[in-house]
């Protein structure tokens, strides 16, 4: 499914790349009824432009209506960056509290002492 939807959108990103490509092909399918009906030389005996003038008509319209849009585009573009981005207030949150360390400090002498848990080395008495 992942495929499918990858190259569906593909194409349709190259699809404007393409459009002078389907002036073509339609031209070349409908040649003979452009040649007959819509050519500037249709009523010549020795016809030579088949119809390849509305070819150019068309080619030179697409191109035209291209950069057309391709100024309206740019005209988007430049008011988005006219456009001001909302304020942001950032505050400092702490990923965790710091609570104050008690250490035992040596400035007052000791009030009083365990034998049970403390006892000096024996080997030094």
């Amino acid at each position: 499914m992942k495929r499918f939807l990858i190259i569906v959108l593909s194409f349709l990103i190259l699809l404007p790349s393409f459009g002078s490509l389907f002036v073509y092909a339609s031209f070349k399918i409908n040649q003979k009824e452009i040649a007959q009906t819509i050519c500037i030389q249709r009523k010549q005996v020795f016809n030579t432009c088949n119809g390849r003038c509305e070819l150019q008509k068309s080619i030179k319209k697409y191109s035209d209506n291209e950069k057309e849009m391709q100024g309206r585009l740019k005209d988007k573009i430049e008011l988005v960056y006219i456009q001001n981005a909302a304020d942001a207030s950032f505050s400092f949150m702490p990923l965790f509290e710091v609570k104050e360390i008690y250490f035992a400090s040596a400035e007052k002498k000791p009030i009083a002492f365990s034998d049970t848990a403390f006892r000096p080395p024996v080997y030094f008495i």
